[in-house]
């Protein structure tokens, strides 16, 4: 009497979320048993060798893992490594999760190999290991190759294509608009932006100002501004024709008369024509790329060093920036012209959020 029997032989792949903890941070294997002697193994009598043994064997597992990770669909259908989906998940997240720091070095800079050899100096500012900080490079490299000419929306690319979570490819979606457009960030005096400023500046550019169709009418990418709106930002330039320019002073210093304190409100009637001209021009420049790359340092100069100088609080700074934008909607020109008042405050909007979010020390 035959018998017909299945067999099956199962080789799971144990991997320690510590020990890849140490990997991905560029931990020599040594060190790595070090810590775990001196940590969460303390309280256990294990022999040095043998745990270094093991620590050894994780990172040659890893090794092997990386190739895959660079692609990580390839990982969900490989055979080799028996993984279970929830710790694949884990090994995708962690290995594109990066230091802030170390990102906020590359931003605004080529992802050139001449780059990728000065990450010892990267490495040596923000404390992080010259190892991490390549493999941090490598990834936002990687994903810019994938999209960079997507027409397709930045989130939902990068997180279909990396299996990122929403919250992680959105921020590698801020990093390549970032990157794409080449917005200058490395300058002295922003150096006190981080990357988190830079991010929520980026996220706002994306939803703000790119083209909100599917159909674009110059078939912009997904890291291009909305030409469109941009060539409707220069009609902006009416603003500072005198009776207009007068007619929006007079409103906005009527309106916060009452809401400054004298100091701050003497300081806006001081300044109010150069605060006008910087956001007029700000909008026209957007339309050459040399002059939009300067958008941050144009930002500081014409607007957080004036307010820091003259020691506007942010509340302050708040109201007249809400003020100074609705204040467009009782002007007589964008009374006549509704299209321009949606431009002006699609515009304003965000570059509201840009000065309130560098206001700060």
């Amino acid at each position: 009497m035959e018998v017909d029997i299945d067999i099956f032989v199962g080789n799971n792949t144990l991997l320690d979320p510590e020990i890849y903890e140490m990997w991905l941070s560029g931990q020599q294997a040594s060190d790595g048993a070090t810590m775990l002697i001196n940590g969460s193994l303390k309280d256990f009598d294990i022999d040095y060798g043998m745990l270094l043994s093991d620590v050894l064997d994780h990172y040659r597992t890893f090794q092997m893992l990386e190739r895959l990770l660079h692609y990580p669909k390839r990982l969900t259908e490989q055979w080799i490594f028996q993984i279970a989906p929830s710790i694949q998940r884990m090994l995708i997240e962690r290995y594109y999760e990066f230091d802030d720091a170390v990102i906020r070095e590359f931003l605004g800079k080529k992802l050139s190999a001449r780059n990728r050899k000065d990450l010892d100096d990267v490495s040596e500012k923000t404390g992080i290991q010259v190892k991490s900080c390549r493999r941090q490079f490598d990834n936002v490299k990687r994903v810019y190759k994938v999209v960079e000419d997507s027409s397709c929306e930045l989130v939902d690319s990068i997180r279909v294509t990396f299996l990122l979570s929403e919250n992680l490819a959105r921020k590698y979606a801020a990093i390549m608009y970032l990157t794409s457009n080449r917005f200058e960030t490395g300058k002295r005096k922003l150096q006190y932006l981080t990357f988190d400023d830079f991010l929520y500046c980026a996220n706002w550019m994306m939803c703000n100002w790119c083209c909100p169709k599917t159909d674009c009418s110059f078939e912009e990418t997904a890291m291009e501004m909305d030409r469109e709106f941009l060539q409707d930002l220069r009609d902006l330039k009416q603003v500072l024709e005198k009776d207009t320019y007068d007619e929006l002073k007079t409103y906005v210093l009527g309106i916060m008369r009452s809401k400054l304190p004298d100091r701050i409100y003497s300081d806006l009637d001081s300044n109010f024509k150069s605060f006008t001209r910087a956001f007029v021009n700000i909008a026209y420049g957007l339309n050459h790329s040399k002059e939009a790359r300067d958008l941050f340092v144009d930002i500081v100069e014409k607007f957080i060093e004036p307010f820091r100088q003259s020691r506007w609080s942010e509340r302050d700074l708040r109201t007249f920036l809400e003020t100074y934008t609705v204040s467009a909607s009782h002007i007589q020109l964008f009374k006549s012209d509704p299209h321009l008042l949606d431009v002006w405050e699609r515009y304003m909007a965000t570059m509201c959020r840009f000065i309130l979010k560098m206001y700060h020390n």
